[in-house]
């Protein structure tokens, strides 16, 4: 009951094939199919069995600020994740920093086919400490960039993947964009995309989603009061009542280089410079995500017809970041998109071989 749209062409082809050969896409599979919001709560509430257990390591940044890489080293705390031989995979969490457990069992099953999960923790978030007075906005990728040149210099010999978790595509569109050919990525994949930053911040959320994400903020920001007074209104931004009104407060109305709701977009929004990507995208989608809102308005359809890189999964049914199986622990998105990386690594390493392209070292 899936749909692929994308633009013709041979990897297009490839992934047809591969996806329509993958157990993952068969529907008799569906757990609670026609409850949204319970598919989404199960995946993020649910606690991942095993706990998996993860080495954390601190990233400066060029202006003195962290970032934390969360290496996903197994359930037992067995080492070998950071030091693997396999693909990286790039986890990245939602926009609010929350490493969802659906985000852990990701890593886990990752782990599990030979890839090395490592999570990105942006400036503040999931406990890395919050050394300048700035955070990360919504689209802006500079600290991503940093991170993935890191671990390119690390693993100079491994195929580097990244993937995202709801909210926290935009970061990973942008990037993309911004980075074109350059993106030293072999393919990314998008689980419950939000497109349009603007438009979502603006239409809001359901409360049942939006306020834990909101309380997990501002939860976080507390810790860094002191540091954020001399950039931002601490009491302003602490008193927010909705996602939309905590992004402006952090990062329209500060303190040395305020700015208009409208021009912050103009230099966040995930897809501004989509048509410059260079990396095959996969974006998994349901059509009654309660979080994204309606496919027509929220879908941006043109994209996927013209581009030949980017691809949308689309499912009549499967919620925000949920598509759960009935086998317990397991999740019909996470080996949609591990299958996805497989089937691009398989066509990318026949090109190169009718290529006569040399692999690199």
């Amino acid at each position: 009951h899936c749909r692929l749209l994308c633009k013709p062409s041979a990897l297009a082809q490839h992934l047809e094939r591969s996806l329509g050969r993958s157990a993952a896409l068969r529907g008799d599979h569906w757990l609670w199919p026609r409850w949204p919001r319970l598919q989404m709560l199960w995946q993020l509430l649910q606690p991942p069995e095993p706990e998996p257990a993860v080495a954390r390591e601190l990233l400066q940044l060029s202006d003195t600020g962290l970032v934390a890489l969360d290496w996903v080293v197994g359930p037992w705390g067995a080492a070998g994740g950071a030091g693997g031989a396999g693909p990286v995979l790039l986890l990245i969490p939602n926009a609010a920093g929350k490493v969802t457990a659906g985000l852990l069992r990701l890593g886990l099953r990752a782990l599990q086919r030979g890839f090395v999960p490592v999570i990105f923790n942006r400036r503040g978030h999931n406990g890395c400490p919050l050394t300048t007075p700035r955070l990360q906005p919504f689209g802006d990728p500079g600290d991503l960039r940093e991170a993935v040149t890191y671990l390119r210099c690390r693993h100079p010999a491994a195929p580097l993947l990244a993937l995202s978790e709801g909210s926290g595509s935009g970061l990973l569109l942008a990037y993309l964009g911004e980075s074109g050919s350059s993106s030293c990525l072999v393919a990314a994949a998008c689980l419950s995309p939000v497109f349009s930053g603007r438009e979502w911040f603006e239409a809001r959320m359901p409360w049942i989603y939006e306020w834990p994400l909101l309380l997990h903020l501002k939860k976080g920001l507390s810790r860094y009061a002191g540091a954020l007074a001399e950039a931002v209104d601490v009491e302003g931004l602490l008193g927010s009542r909705s996602l939309r009104e905590l992004e402006e407060a952090l990062f329209c109305r500060t303190k040395s280089h305020p700015t208009s709701w409208e021009t912050y977009w103009e230099r966040n929004e995930p897809l501004r410079d989509a048509d410059e990507a260079a990396v095959p995208v996969l974006c998994l989608c349901s059509a009654d995500d309660p979080v994204r809102g309606p496919p027509a308005r929220s879908l941006p359809l043109e994209l996927f017809r013209s581009s030949p890189y980017f691809f949308l999964l689309l499912t009549p049914r499967g919620g925000h970041c949920g598509f759960p199986w009935r086998s317990p622990g397991r999740c019909w998105g996470h080996e949609a998109v591990l299958e996805f990386f497989r089937a691009m690594g398989e066509f990318l390493g026949g090109e190169e071989g009718r290529r006569g392209l040399p692999r690199p070292r």
